[in-house]
Order: C-alpha cells, then sequence, then structure tokens
C-alpha cells in the first residue's frame, strides 16, 4: 500500500515515543511506501480533486535523522489524495477551526474515492470530552455547563470536583476544588470566560492514584494491556505531557467490559483507533484524533500495538474498495 500520514510536522517528532512513528517504522518494515503532510498542505479548487503537497519519506533506523525524503520540500509534489491507498490522520489537537476544517477537506476526498482513518466525519462527531456523554452508564458524576451556578451546585453536593475545558489536551487547564471550595470562584472565570465558554466538572475520582489509565481500542477490539499514567509529585494529573509516570498493565475486567461495549460501535462509526481513558472503572474522555502510547506499551509488555494497528489498517482498507 501506499499510506498518506496527515500529521504535525516530522522535524517535530520525538521517535522514542511518537506513535505515528510507530506506525511509520511498522508500514515500511511490511513493505508499505509512506508519503506525509501537514494539513496545511492540503488544497482543493473547483473543476479539481483535493490535493496535498507530500513529501514521500523513508525511514532511516536512525535516531538523530530520522527519515529521508525524495523532496526537499513539500511542495514540490502535489498529489491528489484518492491516489494513495489509504490516509492516516494523525493530527495532534488541539481540535481548533483548522483541525475542522481540515476534516473537511478529507471528507471531499472521501467523497472522490479517498479511504481515510480515523474517518472526517466521525472525528468531528466524537469531541473528546464530550463524546463520554453517549455512554452515561461507564462515567461518574460529570456535568457540562458554562453556568458558574450549576458548578458551585455541584460542588456542594460532592465535595471534591475536576473542572476542565473542553478544548484541553495534556492535562492543560485541569483544576481540582476540594471541599473547602478554594479558589473556586476564580477557577470557574479562568474557564468559562464569565459565561462565554462551556467547561466540564466532574466528581473527583480518588482512584487517579493509581493511574489514569489509557486504553487502546483498534479496530473495535482492546489492545490487552493499557497504560497507566500515574500523577508524580502531588500533581492531580497523570498526563505523560504533565509529568506523569506511564506503568504498562494487563487490562482490567472492567477495563474490558467498557472497552469491548463502545470498541463495536464506535469502529462501525469509521473510528479504527480511539484511545479510552479510565480512572478507577469510571470513564473519562474518549480519544479520537491522535491516541497515543503505542511505544509505552510495545516496550514494557512486548505486546507490539503497532502491528495491530497496521493489521487493523490493512484489512479496513481491504474490506473497504474505492470509489
Amino acid at each position: 500500500m501506499h499510506i498518506l500520514f496527515v500529521a504535525d510536522p516530522l522535524e517535530s517528532f520525538k521517535i522514542y515515543k511518537d506513535t505515528t512513528f510507530s506506525m511509520m517504522r511498522e508500514a515500511q518494515k511490511r513493505g508499505h511506501r509512506i508519503s506525509a503532510c501537514e494539513p496545511k498542505d492540503i488544497m482543493w479548487q473547483r473543476g479539481g480533486v483535493v490535493t496535498a503537497y507530500v513529501r514521500d519519506i523513508t525511514l532511516t533506523g536512525e535516531p538523530d535523522v530520522w527519515f529521508t525524503a525524495a523532496q526537499s520540500k513539500p511542495d514540490e509534489r502535489p498529489q491528489a489524495i484518492k491516489n494513495f491507498d489509504c490516509v492516516v490522520m494523525r493530527k495532534d489537537p488541539p481540535f481548533d477551526s483548522e483541525f475542522f476544517y481540515a476534516t473537511h477537506l478529507l471528507e471531499q476526498a472521501e467523497r472522490e474515492g479517498a479511504k481515510v482513518f480515523n474517518k472526517p466525519r466521525a472525528l468531528r462527531d466524537h469531541p473528546e470530552k464530550l463524546a463520554i456523554l453517549e455512554f452515561p452508564q461507564f462515567i461518574g458524576p460529570t456535568l457540562v455547563t458554562r453556568d458558574a451556578e450549576d458548578v458551585r451546585r455541584f460542588h456542594a453536593e460532592h465535595r471534591d470536583i475536576i473542572l476542565k475545558p473542553l478544548d484541553g489536551m495534556g492535562g492543560m487547564g485541569i483544576f481540582r476544588v476540594k471541599d473547602d471550595g478554594l479558589n473556586l470562584g476564580g477557577i470557574i472565570e479562568t474557564l468559562n470566560k464569565d459565561g462565554a465558554q462551556t467547561l466540564m466538572v466532574q466528581k473527583f475520582l480518588p482512584a487517579i492514584s493509581e493511574g489514569d489509565k489509557r486504553v487502546l481500542v483498534i479496530g473495535g477490539k482492546p489492545v490487552p494491556f493499557c497504560l497507566a499514567r500515574i500523577p508524580q509529585g502531588g500533581e492531580v494529573r497523570g498526563n505523560l505531557a504533565a509529568g506523569g509516570k506511564g506503568v504498562a498493565q494487563p487490562l482490567s475486567d472492567s477495563d474490558r467490559a467498557v472497552a469491548e461495549a463502545l470498541g463495536p460501535t464506535l469502529a462501525a462509526r469509521g473510528l479504527l483507533l480511539v484511545g479510552l481513558d479510565i480512572i478507577g472503572d469510571s470513564l473519562t474522555e474518549i480519544n479520537v484524533t491522535s491516541p497515543t502510547c503505542f511505544q509505552e506499551i510495545t516496550d514494557q509488555t512486548g505486546f507490539n500495538v503497532p502491528e495491530m494497528f497496521i493489521d487493523a489498517l490493512e484489512a479496513a482498507v481491504a474490506a473497504h474498495p474505492g470509489v
């Protein structure tokens, strides 16, 4: 296959932990060809098809100069996206307006015959904080509002709460307010911007001390190991970007039950790869834009997550012949 990865700049990759890199490495190992571009390289004009300025790359196996490109810069090779065997959308959050516009361009490419994973419409339909609302049986006490009084009532009921913006990533903008309510007003004002922005509030889950578990679901099936991201140094956030320690461990029975309940439904909507965030037994987020942790799980357990993903990608492409 010839695979196009839509991702962040290649030069920004930290290949020792980058999940997209691990996908590329497994794909090249199998003999697939690899190209890459950024969302800004995608273009459509009336009378034509969606194209992208791409770089055709080869992985070198070296840690520093980790790839070579046939083109010195992407604009040397405009290519119709439909001509690739598949497109893997791996642009990191935030899910901002430009990400949103990219999904529309990729959806137009789908209409022209492209196969895109995760499906652009499914990316738009599953905002990572709000997607859990569809599955209330698996989540803890949760409130979504822009009203300060709603938040105060929720705190009065649950006494120890977590507040977070809907567009955050990597633990950004997450606050804990304990029973004393210290700084609750200021935190609400910071997050809801005087009622202009919606925020999420959840009951604090003490099980965070054992880790915020990233459970990967590929092709509707759970990876048998998760990565528990354990807060360090008094932090409330387990995110690796916030200094959390990643410890791979087998799925618990409850982890597996959540993954097996959601996996087939999400896969049927075009979500080939999903990252479920679970604290204790409670689902807290459904990550669909650019789920990570492939290398950490593979390195610590020996279970080859990239291999499972490329298996699923090959099967998905074979099952959906182009237009």
